[in-house]
């Protein structure tokens, strides 16, 4: 029984390492980019590519409702009965199951539902943020072994870690992101700006044109977020600064466990320090306000105007 007053933290799952689900993660990944693309294609453009993000819902991860001249829809990833859920404005919803389907078969069962719903898209049929040689999505036809289980613990984790970004979203009353799901990297973030207009950003990331980046780091800011391991190997937290301020790698960060990770430029934090921890939120918390510090002191942010005073 939870002690009065003592966080819980059984509610933050173990993860595995992703060669643990490798075969799921990069699927799934890519199941993901299908939909974030369907979003993309329906929605108006919003400064820093905010129109399209999925979001965390109470069942898995959602487009949110998306306008549409035949009737607005969303899309869910269903992670607890392993579906994929189509639903628009005044009828029923359309879904099929995610168990060991090809990329190629997710692909033309999604757009076929859409055209049937006369929700008709066409979206770019190449994968972004991945290197090449990659494949297509119709002419994936790989069929993988779903690892539902897995699937699973990493919602439960997203649940988890929306929670306690949105806490800290809210302590901060310049521009800040919403809590959004980015399927390009398939990681969780949330992002806080001066104010101020940032250097050109310099692209190059593989399969992505170099103008979204550009449009996307346009002003200064203060990232943090969350992956299921691509770039580091285990499920980790990061925060960086762009631009980089002096001094900002060399900071005083909590908690002890956290680094500055030189090949990718950002602090990292493994996910399993979070679980672990006593008091998991205060953990999470600490690393995203001593990050947030860092850039905000070595880049000299104007924080009186920018940070919330009232205590809610």
């Amino acid at each position: 029984m939870k002690t009065p007053g003592k966080p819980n933290n059984t509610s933050w799952p173990e993860l595995p390492t992703p060669d643990k689900w490798q075969e799921t993660l990069d699927t799934v990944h890519l199941w993901s980019q299908i939909i974030g693309k369907i979003r993309l294609e329906n929605m108006p453009w919003i400064n820093h590519s905010w129109h399209v993000p999925l979001y965390v819902s109470s069942r898995g991860l959602t487009t949110s409702f998306i306008p549409h001249p035949s009737g607005g829809f969303e899309i869910e990833f269903d992670f607890l009965d392993h579906r994929l859920i189509v639903r628009k404005a005044n009828i029923e919803s359309v879904s099929f199951p995610l168990n060991s389907l090809s990329v190629s078969d997710f692909y033309h069962k999604t757009l076929d539902i859409l055209d049937q719903m006369d929700i008709k898209t066409r979206i770019y049929p190449k994968p972004v943020e991945l290197p090449d040689p990659i494949t297509p999505f119709p002419e994936n036809t790989d069929t993988i072994t779903y690892n539902a289980e897995a699937i699973h613990r990493f919602w439960m984790a997203l649940t988890q870690v929306n929670r306690v970004f949105i806490r800290f979203r809210s302590k901060f009353c310049g521009k800040v992101s919403p809590v959004h799901f980015f399927w390009g990297a398939f990681d969780l973030a949330v992002t806080r700006f001066s104010g101020r207009t940032a250097p050109k950003h310099p692209g190059g990331i593989p399969n992505c044109a170099d103008w979204v980046m550009e449009e996307s780091y346009s002003h200064e800011l203060s990232s943090a977020g969350f992956w299921s391991g691509s770039g580091y190997g285990e499920p980790a937290f990061y925060a960086y600064a762009y631009p980089e301020p002096e001094g900002f790698k060399n900071a005083e960060i909590n908690p002890k466990e956290a680094f500055y990770y030189e090949e990718l430029g950002e602090y990292l934090l493994p996910y399993r320090v979070v679980s672990n921890a006593s008091n998991p939120d205060r953990t999470l918390l600490d690393f995203l306000q001593t990050t947030y510090v860092a850039a905000a002191v070595n880049g000299n942010w104007d924080r009186e105007a920018l940070e919330t005073k009232r205590i809610f």
